[in-house]
C-alpha cells in the first residue's frame, strides 16, 4: 500500500484536565474454581499531556477502499491495510518478526543505563540498531523497562511533571512523561513521532458510560516506511494495584505498533485522521462498544458476541459466543460469583448462557486460559448485563463447574463420539444414556446431584456403567423430577495411585412430576465395568414376583440368584446368563458368580432389595 505520500498540519493543543492510572492488574479471587484462579486485568489510562508541535505530518488520505496515492493522482484499489472492524491477519500494523528482535530487546532492557541525557541515552541504545524499525524498537523496549509509572504523582498534583530531563533522572513519568520522551527519543534517532491525545479505557472505565469533554490520555504514532502507526508506552510498561498505590513492571507486548482495527478498542483520539482507519468509529460507537483487553487478542481469541457493552436477556437469557484460533479455556463471574452460567467449549471459542436469578443491572465478566498454559485466568472482557425478567425453569445447581458438554477437551481426556452432544438432556420419562467411544482405557467415577437433595439419598445408585469393547455407556434414571448435574471422572487404569480427573458435566432436565425411578442394584467390588445387566435395571423388586434375570458375565463357570434359596442361570450361545427367581418371602436377592470351577466360594456382584408386602 503506498502511503508515501504525507502532508503537514498542525496538531492543536490539548489541555489535559486530570489524570489517572496506567495498567491495573486485579487477582479476582473471589469464587475459585477447581480448574484455576482468576486474573483480572484491567487495561490502564493516564490523562495526555500534549505539546503543540508544528513540524507534525498528517496521516495518508484516503478514498472509498483504497489510499489515493498523490503522486500519480491513482486510487489503490487494494484491501485496506487498517480496515475496520479488524480482518484477523494481525495484530500488528506492520510486519514483524519478534523473533528477530532478541538479540536487540535483550541489549535495550538489560545493557543501557546511561541517564545523562536523552540525546546521549539515544547515541547508546542505537549502536545494535540499523534500520528504523530496529531503532524505535530499541526506544521502545528501553521506555518500558526502564520508566515506572508514577504512582505518587498520580494522588499529589505538586509532583507531576512532563519534561523528558525529568523523566530520564527520576525514572518515572505519568502518561504525558512517556509519551513527551518518547517522542524525544525518536527525534534523536531521526524517526517522525508525534504524541495523540484521546480518551482510553481503562483504569476508572465503567463500561457503557460517556466520556467528558476533556481527553483522559495520550499515546504516540511513529512514521515508519512511509505510514503511520500507533503505540503506547504507558500501558505497555507495567500494572499498578487497585488504589494506584504500586507499580510492577510486566512488558505488554499488544501496544507496540498496535493494528489500528485493535487500538481503537481502547484508545478514541481526539483529531479522528488519528484513528488511521479508513472507516472511520465515532465517539458514541467507541462508548457503547465492547472493551476487549489486550489480553483478549494475545491469546489469540478473534472476536466476540455482542460486541457492546451493555447487553439485555430475552426472556431471561442471554448468549456470549466467542471465536478463537486455537482451543482455549473459559470461566466467568456474575456479580463476582461463578453462577448463573452454562459454558460450552467448541474446537474454535465457546458459547455462554447466563441465566441470572434477579431482574436489575449485573456485572458480568469473562476469563479465559490457553489449554495446557498455567492455571491463571485472565479477564479479556467485562459487560453490563440487564435482565428484565428471568428464566423460571432454567434453575442451574450451584455446584456445576464448566465447561457443561463434551467437547474436544473431553476428547482430550480420551472420550470420543458422544452420544449426546447437547449439554443439556431432556428427559420425560426419566431415562437417559451417555455413550462414549473409548480411547485410553480408563475407570471411571460418576457423580449425580441434585440442588437441595436430602443428604440420606444415594443418588451414585441412579448411574450405571456398562462397557462393550471400546465402547463405556452410562445409564441413568432419575428418582424425581429436576434440573441433576452428571459429573464425569475417569483416570487411567495404568496410573490408579493418581487422583480421578475431570472429564466431562452434564446437566439432565426431568418436568415430569410424575417420574420416580427407584435406584439401580448394589454393585460389589466383583462387577465388572465390562459386565452388562440387561435386566431386571430397577435395583427394588416387587414382592411375590417371578421376575426374569438377564446378565452378561463373561469368563465364570457358573451365574446364581438367590437369598435362601438360589437359582442357577443358564447361559444362550450370545453370552448372556438367563433365568427366572421369585422374589416370595424375600427381604433381598444376589447375583453371585463362581469364577473357576475349583473356587470354594461364590463372588457377590450385584444385589436387590425387595419390597415389603
Amino acid at each position: 500500500m503506498d502511503r508515501s505520500k504525507l502532508f503537514s498540519m498542525v496538531l492543536p493543543f490539548v489541555k489535559p484536565d486530570w489524570y489517572s492510572c496506567m495498567f491495573l492488574t486485579e487477582r479476582a479471587e473471589e469464587g475459585k474454581s477447581s480448574l484455576s484462579r482468576q486474573r483480572d486485568t484491567t487495561d490502564s489510562h493516564t490523562s495526555p499531556g500534549f505539546v503543540k508541535d508544528d513540524n507534525i505530518q498528517s496521516s495518508p488520505k484516503t478514498v472509498g477502499n483504497g489510499f489515493v496515492d498523490d503522486k500519480n493522482k491513482q486510487t489503490n484499489d487494494k484491501k485496506v491495510e487498517n480496515a475496520y472492524p479488524w480482518d484477523q491477519s494481525s495484530l500488528k500494523s506492520l510486519q514483524v518478526d519478534l523473533k528477530k528482535f532478541k538479540q536487540l530487546d535483550d541489549f535495550a532492557s538489560q545493557q543501557v543505563s546511561t541517564r545523562s541525557s536523552v540525546e546521549v541515552l539515544v547515541k547508546e541504545l542505537l549502536q545494535k540498531a540499523q534500520t528504523d524499525l530496529e531503532k524505535l524498537r530499541a526506544i521502545w523496549i528501553w521506555v518500558t523497562h526502564h520508566i515506572e509509572y508514577n504512582t505518587e504523582a498520580f494522588h499529589d498534583e505538586g509532583l507531576r511533571t512532563g519534561a523528558s530531563e525529568d523523566v530520564l533522572r527520576t525514572g518515572k513519568a505519568m502518561c504525558p512523561g512517556y509519551t513527551g520522551l518518547f517522542k524525544e527519543m525518536c527525534y534523536f534517532a531521526g524517526i517522525g513521532c508525534v504524541e495523540v491525545p484521546g480518551y482510553s479505557k481503562g483504569f476508572s472505565y465503567v463500561p457503557g458510560k460517556p466520556f467528558s469533554r476533556d481527553p483522559d490520555h495520550s499515546w504516540n504514532a511513529v512514521s515508519l516506511e512511509g505510514s503511520w502507526h500507533l503505540l503506547d508506552s504507558t500501558w505497555g510498561a507495567g500494572n499498578v494495584n487497585s488504589n494506584c498505590s504500586q507499580f510492577t513492571f510486566q512488558y505488554h507486548e499488544f501496544y507496540f505498533l498496535t493494528h489500528p482495527a485493535l487500538f481503537i478498542g481502547n484508545h478514541f483520539p481526539v483529531e479522528e485522521k488519528w484513528q488511521l482507519l479508513d472507516s472511520r468509529v465515532s465517539l458514541s460507537q467507541f462508548e457503547n462498544a465492547l472493551l476487549k483487553k489486550s489480553y483478549f487478542y494475545s491469546i489469540g481469541l478473534l472476536s466476540i458476541k455482542p460486541n457492546v457493552s451493555l447487553i439485555k436477556t430475552v426472556n431471561g437469557k442471554v448468549t456470549i459466543t466467542v471465536k478463537s484460533q486455537s482451543p482455549a479455556l473459559f470461566t466467568h463471574t456474575l456479580n463476582k460469583k461463578k453462577e448463573c452460567g452454562i459454558i460450552t467449549l467448541t474446537s474454535d471459542g465457546m458459547s455462554l448462557d447466563i441465566y441470572p436469578k434477579s431482574t436489575g443491572i449485573h456485572q458480568l465478566k469473562i476469563y479465559t486460559n490457553p489449554f495446557d498454559a498455567t492455571e491463571t485466568y485472565d479477564c479479556v472482557c467485562e459487560y453490563q448485563l440487564q435482565c428484565e425478567s428471568v428464566h423460571k425453569e432454567m434453575k442451574l445447581p450451584s455446584a456445576m463447574m464448566n465447561p457443561v458438554g463434551p467437547s474436544w477437551l473431553t476428547e482430550m481426556k480420551g472420550l470420543l463420539q458422544p452420544s449426546q452432544c447437547s449439554p443439556i438432556v431432556y428427559t420425560q420419562d426419566g431415562r437417559c444414556a451417555f455413550r462414549f467411544l473409548l480411547e485410553k482405557d480408563l475407570s471411571f467415577v460418576l457423580k449425580l446431584s441434585l440442588e437441595n437433595v436430602n443428604v440420606s439419598d444415594d443418588l451414585s445408585r441412579h448411574v450405571f456403567i456398562y462397557r462393550e469393547g471400546n465402547w463405556v455407556e452410562f445409564k441413568i434414571q432419575i428418582p424425581r423430577a429436576g434440573m441433576y448435574l452428571f459429573t464425569i471422572f475417569a483416570k487411567e487404569k495404568t496410573a490408579l495411585e493418581k487422583p480421578p480427573f475431570f472429564v466431562c458435566n452434564y446437566l439432565i432436565s426431568c418436568s415430569n412430576p410424575s417420574m420416580q425411578w427407584p435406584v439401580f442394584p448394589l454393585v460389589y467390588a466383583s462387577w465388572q465395568q465390562e459386565y452388562e445387566l440387561v435386566e431386571p435395571l430397577s435395583g427394588v423388586l416387587p414382592a411375590q414376583r417371578t421376575l426374569q434375570f438377564k446378565v452378561k458375565i463373561p469368563g465364570v463357570e457358573k451365574v446364581l440368584v438367590g437369598s435362601r434359596d438360589t437359582q442357577e442361570l443358564s447361559v444362550s450361545s450370545d453370552g448372556y446368563w438367563t433365568g427366572s427367581c421369585s422374589t416370595a418371602g424375600c427381604k433381598d436377592l444376589t447375583v453371585m458368580v463362581l469364577h473357576k470351577p475349583t473356587d470354594s466360594s461364590y463372588s457377590l456382584v450385584l444385589q436387590y432389595q425387595v419390597e415389603n408386602n
